[in-house]
């Protein structure tokens, strides 16, 4: 097992730019999984990472044995504690972390439960829609320039493993996405007059979502074949984009299920 001391280390620099920067993250093509929950995720789907990165403590963690056990000839180096913390971003580190390359979905087929993502900018609302969508079954998540970097560190870690269930298409043209899709284009506006469950979502779908303040532009908006409200009983003026998101996708995913919609919108 190589050892790394020094921060002066031309990898471990390296290393470094990869954690913090989603241009050095696109350059490369590759991003770090932090922790043993991502890194079991990411093998029982069937992927291997490139180099496994541990610190001292892991040496003695029976979880991290096993998973180290999965891994076969996959080069492992373990890092100067000070060195491991600089990698992550938790102020108690795992102990383990994983360099993959970033999966890249095949050429997009015909999608029937689609998602589009307008320019969501927090990691956490981000993470945490891909791992509703990675739930409810999407076969296709398309994010807009504007979209935080799916395969940064903090969205990894709030998908929870999502991100090896779906098929993620970043830095997309969102109006050809939507001008294309055969389906029906869902859209949420607490203006709309039409309740998500009086709609027929039975058919091809693809739920369009905005930003946390703007919402959907005007442009994404005008293409909507259906555009409806989540009804909502307590006093607020509206849902945090992410449960919004698993509101709307779990209901298409109980009227496939069942066969069952209130009424056709």
């Amino acid at each position: 097992m190589k050892v790394i001391q020094s921060q002066d280390n031309s990898w471990f620099k390296e290393l470094v730019k990869l954690a913090g920067s989603a241009r050095q993250r696109n350059k490369t093509g590759q991003t770090l999984l932090d922790g043993t929950h991502l890194l079991a995720a990411y093998l029982d789907a069937g992927h291997i990472p490139q180099h496994i990165l541990l610190n001292a403590s892991a040496l003695h963690d029976p979880q991290i044995s096993l998973l180290l056990d999965r891994l076969g000839g996959v080069p492992v180096t373990r890092l100067d504690d000070r060195l491991f913390a600089k990698l992550s971003e938790l102020k108690t580190p795992t102990s383990i972390l994983a360099l993959i390359d970033i999966l890249q979905p095949q050429v997009a087929m015909h999608s029937r439960f689609a998602l589009l993502l307008e320019d969501i900018q927090d990691p956490g609302n981000l993470g945490s829609i891909l791992r509703s969508a990675a739930a409810a079954g999407c076969d296709a998540v398309f994010l807009s320039q504007g979209c935080a970097d799916a395969w940064s560190p903090k969205v990894l870690r709030a998908a929870m493993g999502g991100h090896f269930a779906l098929d993620i298409y970043p830095q997309q043209d969102l109006l050809n996405i939507a001008k294309a899709f055969t389906g029906s284009l869902l859209a949420t506006s607490p203006q709309a007059s039409t309740s998500l469950y009086n709609c027929d979502l039975r058919g091809d779908v693809a739920v369009m979502v905005g930003n946390e303040g703007a919402g959907l532009s005007a442009q994404l908006s005008s293409l909507a074949t259906q555009t409806i409200h989540i009804p909502m009983v307590g006093k607020v003026e509206s849902l945090n984009v992410a449960a919004a998101t698993a509101i709307c996708l779990f209901e298409v995913v109980r009227q496939r299920s069942t066969g069952i919609q209130e009424n056709t919108c």
